[in-house]
């Protein structure tokens, strides 16, 4: 088996598509069969429609690991979506440097930068989560339907609300531990597929 460089994985379905082969900024990186689903707009659109305010200027990135499960309408909000807070005003003078007489290799300036967002593998984003700028999210992690993600979400960690707040592991410890050191995400998809039933049953001693 080979890593599929097709768009659309399933036959007749426009709506769900292998998200990394649809993107074409540099500044974002998708790992291999992380899929994306989308029945309001063209999934393909993804980068226009579902990684908002990042702006070249800025040079911060959007990384999202293999095998993730992204649902309709979740958002990425990257920095130049803030104003910064530690000015005597939140207006964005620096983006209006002519109008102020300011230089336009300062427009960073106008919001606090927070960094980049990271999305582990294996992952779940829930229908219209909002994932904010600085946040890393672990492997196995689920995050709610419409929660907002505002601080790091730990490895296999249910997650929801607004702002999100960890509601409970997936798995014990030590589970958790043994999943983090299997990841079963990296192994060629021969091995994969040949292990499918104790993954998908949750039999982490039938892995092989």
């Amino acid at each position: 088996m080979t890593i599929p460089e097709k768009i659309y994985p399933r036959t007749g379905d426009l709506q769900t598509i292998y998200l990394k082969n649809a993107i074409t900024n540099p500044n974002i990186s998708v790992g291999d069969y992380t899929m994306y689903n989308d029945f309001v707009n063209d999934p393909t659109g993804f980068e226009r429609n579902n990684v908002l305010y990042h702006y070249p200027v800025n040079q911060d990135k959007l990384v999202i690991g293999k095998f993730c499960s992204i649902a309709c309408g979740v958002r990425f909000l990257f920095n130049s979506a803030n104003h910064t807070s530690n000015s005597l005003s939140t207006y964005p003078f620096p983006i209006f440097w002519e109008e102020w007489q300011g230089q336009p290799d300062n427009v960073a300036a106008a919001w606090d930068n927070k960094g980049d967002i990271t999305i582990g593998n294996d992952v779940w984003l829930g229908y219209e989560a909002v994932i904010l700028a600085g946040v890393t999210i672990g492997d196995g992690a689920i995050i709610g339907a419409r929660a907002v993600v505002t601080r790091d979400v730990p490895p296999y960690t249910i997650a929801a609300g607004v702002p999100a707040k960890p509601l409970h592991k997936r798995f014990d410890e030590q589970t958790i531990a043994r999943l983090q050191q299997l990841q079963w995400w990296n192994w060629p998809p021969e091995r994969i597929a040949a292990n499918l039933k104790a993954i998908q049953s949750g039999q982490i001693d039938k892995l092989n």
